[in-house]
């Protein structure tokens, strides 16, 4: 038969770890921190004797201390303020960094005010400063029942580890709730600068008809009626959608944008509506589709035609009821959002070959809007390369400022099957091969030599004749943008070439050019 020897000091640290590790729990439980302390207050009511208790911070605007949480106190008690003697003792406290210490609470009249020696219990109070690192927290106070000496010693050990780890815990919380307010600020500027980069008045064009594409975006922005957007691929179809969306009232709700010919035809459902837990496989929990993230916003379906038949019968669905059902779930969900569809097919022309529902085509196109190809707005190339030779010269860290005659008869003679987007690339290329600052026909693709008449060998010529006059025409064009992007000034023309001034001036003579044809003369 063995002995059981009951050691009571082993006990208590037994006790005190599982207490601890009770209010690691706790903390790790919930970023309410109301909710997490009055937790913490109660297992210590329970378990140490915690009569009344405080958690006092310093205000993040104006650094005043105040009281957080408080635990135990009755309504009288509130009224007396005793809740402002205690904030006083945290004050005092935490400019001393001190833990303030009193064994016996009624023989402190600033702690518990006026009262009845006989109405009180023996009680002791702590209050003990929350300091991490360099800096000051706040402080927490504490009133239990006084049992003896050595008790007395234990819980303010046992508190001061507890006030510690609070403390981390509210920096964690603090440092938290710093970043969400700058990623709150961040997301309100985002919006600013898109709604402000979506802005009408900062697109580019001003031709006729891009004049009718503005009027008619503003016509149909602040309704909620379905637009259908149609042309050519490059046209800037996504950019009127975003224009739509950011000069309407769903401005600061979500714009979700679906290609609908990227997504792969087995994930087209999940991929709008969302799924259940369970309806397949590899679902191992809820997920939203994107139909529902976009609540109360504009969901943007780019490319609309490439969606399959039985697709469009569930996307029919929600322009009609504004309803949708995630896969493998048989609850309808409401979905508040503003459709602005896209596409570069003939939709009409699908219809008639039996790959687009007639009936969608209707629900889609309730106020339609065509998208002009670059070629029939010719005036509008030179505002758009402009735009693009700031923009990728900026990125590009390059101080390109000019575009020359020369390079500008090209991008004006060129049709442009690509659209604006073709424009764009080629701007971005020129800027990237550019290292003076000005583009010249040389920095831009090949293909767009063909329209220049100039390099044209002309037809029936004898093939010795033909091939010397390309020579002299490419010379003539080389020692063209040289004085072109030179204002004219011969020497420096000459250094750009790796030429001299003597024989520049020989091969001009020769080739008919003369200094004054150009924007300035030698200095």
């Amino acid at each position: 038969m063995s002995t059981v020897i009951y050691d009571s000091e082993h006990a208590d640290e037994s006790r005190e770890f599982s207490l601890l590790l009770a209010i690691t729990t706790i903390l790790s439980s919930s970023f309410n921190l109301k909710e997490t302390l009055t937790h913490i207050f109660d297992v210590l009511h329970h378990n140490v004797s915690l009569i009344k208790g405080t958690l006092s911070l310093y205000d993040a605007y104006s650094y005043d201390l105040k009281i957080e949480v408080s635990y135990g106190f009755s309504d009288e008690e509130i009224k007396s303020g005793l809740l402002e003697k205690w904030l006083v003792v945290s004050n005092k406290t935490l400019d001393t960094e001190q833990a303030t210490i009193i064994p016996h609470v009624e023989e402190e009249v600033s702690i518990i005010g006026e009262h009845d020696p006989e109405l009180l219990n023996d009680e002791s109070f702590i209050c003990i400063p929350i300091i991490i690192g360099d800096s000051k927290i706040g402080a927490i106070s504490l009133d239990f029942q006084y049992k003896n000496d050595k008790n007395l010693f234990q819980n303010i050990k046992f508190f001061s580890i507890i006030s510690l780890m609070i403390g981390q815990e509210i920096k964690l919380m603090q440092l938290l709730e710093k970043e969400k307010e700058s990623l709150r600020k961040e997301n309100i500027k985002l919006k600013v600068d898109l709604k402000e980069k979506y802005n009408i008045h900062n697109m580019i064009g001003r031709s006729a008809p891009m004049i009718d594409i503005y009027e008619h975006i503003m016509q149909v922005a602040h309704s909620n009626a379905t637009v259908l957007l149609s042309g050519e691929s490059g046209t800037g179809k996504e950019l009127v959608a975003h224009a739509i969306h950011y000069n309407s009232n769903r401005a600061e709700q979500p714009f979700i944008k679906i290609n609908c010919g990227a997504i792969p035809e087995n994930l087209l459902e999940s991929e709008f509506f969302g799924y259940e837990k369970g309806a397949f496989t590899d679902a191992q929990e809820t997920k939203m589709g994107l139909i529902e993230a976009a609540n109360g916003g504009t969901v943007f379906l780019d490319e609309i035609g490439e969606l399959p038949i039985l697709m469009q019968v569930k996307i029919l669905r929600v322009l009609q009821d504004r309803e949708f059902t995630r896969v493998g779930g048989i609850e309808s969900f409401k979905a508040d959002i503003r459709v602005v569809a896209a596409t570069n097919k003939n939709l009409e022309e699908e219809i008639s070959q039996k790959r687009f529902r007639k009936d969608l085509f209707y629900r889609l196109n309730v106020f339609p809007i065509i998208l002009p190809p670059l070629r029939d707005r010719a005036m509008d190339v030179l505002l758009l390369a402009e735009h693009f030779l700031e923009k990728f010269s900026k990125e590009n860290s390059k101080e390109i400022n000019d575009i020359s005659q020369s390079a500008l008869k090209l991008l004006n003679d060129y049709d442009w099957p690509g659209n604006v987007r073709e424009l764009e690339n080629c701007m971005e290329r020129a800027t990237i091969l550019c290292q003076r600052d000005t583009i010249l026909p040389i920095h831009l693709p090949n293909h767009f030599q063909k329209n220049n008449e100039r390099l044209m060998i002309p037809e029936g010529d004898d093939s010795i004749d033909s091939f010397t006059l390309l020579v002299e025409n490419f010379e003539k064009e080389i020692i063209s943008n040289a004085l072109d992007s030179t204002h004219g000034n011969c020497s420096k023309a000459a250094r750009t070439l790796g030429t001299t001034h003597r024989i520049l001036s020989y091969r001009m003579r020769k080739l008919g050019l003369s200094k004054t044809d150009f924007r300035s003369s030698d200095k």
